[in-house]
């Protein structure tokens, strides 16, 4: 009985630590006491200036407002699910990773490919397409499966898109994406790469350009990489009746659309009416929103 308690409390206060931890991070990144190139709070507000910038001076749709329809409401988003939730999910993913341990699961433990010895860049590079596939195709699954879109709503509510857009998606969508992400992690030999920051920051800058108001396709690379007029469409209204799950899926990369045949643009003037059938039953606050997934919901 005591050995119990000894346990628990061990546990307890392995949590207490983690969350403790978290927070000291994420303060210390907030007065800049962390190295400039992994301070992902003032990263994020550079970015999401920039990407702004770029969306006041070069509009897509030019009848779009500046601070577009529930612009602040995204920006909470923004902080609350890069931070915030962050903080709140790091003592549930400590009990996870304490009790993968007892079992004798390591990082490494499914490893397919070390990438420990590898060049610094080709480190990076297989870091980037591995976790980019994992989230696209953790991303069809969101719409593919009922119990999962009802949660993934939330993010397609959006009914004017811009930057800020990118975060706006519920809390329960970090509870997928996290453990797969440490999934793509754990085949890559157990570790990130030192330099995964700079993955990082691409794949925020990709996600913000992909949501902004902005007419970028890049050209041949549009191929490969996701961008504005492409994920409007995974936005649309209206899709085709043999696509009802949706299309274009990809996150930074559109290859995997082109690869899987889920690739869709059918015109590029970005006039289009975005959302689904039933989205103006989504409650306008972030409250009622974070209660949404939890209440019985048909897809239409």
């Amino acid at each position: 009985m005591n050995s119990l308690i000894l346990n628990s409390m061990n546990i307890l206060n392995e949590i207490i630590s983690t969350i403790n931890s978290t927070i000291g991070w994420t303060w210390n990144s907030i007065v800049f006491q962390v190295p400039w190139y992994t301070n992902y709070f003032w990263g994020l507000v550079c970015i999401s200036l920039f990407v702004w910038l770029l969306e006041i001076i070069f509009p897509w749709r030019k009848e779009q407002s500046i601070f577009r329809k529930d612009f602040w409401l995204d920006a909470f988003y923004m902080f609350f699910n890069f931070f915030i939730f962050t903080i709140v999910i790091s003592g549930f993913y400590k009990v996870l990773e304490l009790f993968f341990s007892s079992v004798g699961i390591k990082k490494s433990s499914i490893s397919i490919i070390d990438i420990n010895d590898y060049p610094q860049w080709l480190q990076l590079l297989i870091f980037f397409i591995v976790l980019d596939f994992v989230q696209w195709f953790t991303h069809t699954l969101l719409h593919k499966y009922a119990f999962l879109w009802k949660f993934h709503q939330i993010h397609h509510s959006v009914k004017e898109m811009g930057f800020a857009a990118h975060l706006r998606y519920h809390w329960m969508e970090n509870i997928l994406y996290k453990p797969l992400k440490t999934f793509a992690v754990m085949i890559l030999g157990g570790f990130e790469p030192e330099q995964a920051y700079i993955v990082h920051f691409i794949a925020i800058s990709i996600g913000h350009l992909n949501h902004a108001n902005l007419k970028i396709t890049w050209g041949i690379f549009g191929y490969i990489f996701n961008n504005p007029v492409m994920h409007l469409y995974h936005h649309a209204y209206h899709l085709p009746k043999e696509r009802k799950n949706g299309v274009n899926f990809g996150i930074s990369l559109s290859l995997w659309d082109y690869i899987f045949g889920s690739n869709y643009i059918p015109e590029d003037s970005g006039e289009i009416i975005i959302g689904f059938s039933g989205d103006q039953k989504v409650p306008k606050d972030f409250i009622g929103q974070s209660l949404m997934g939890f209440r019985k919901r048909n897809k239409s």
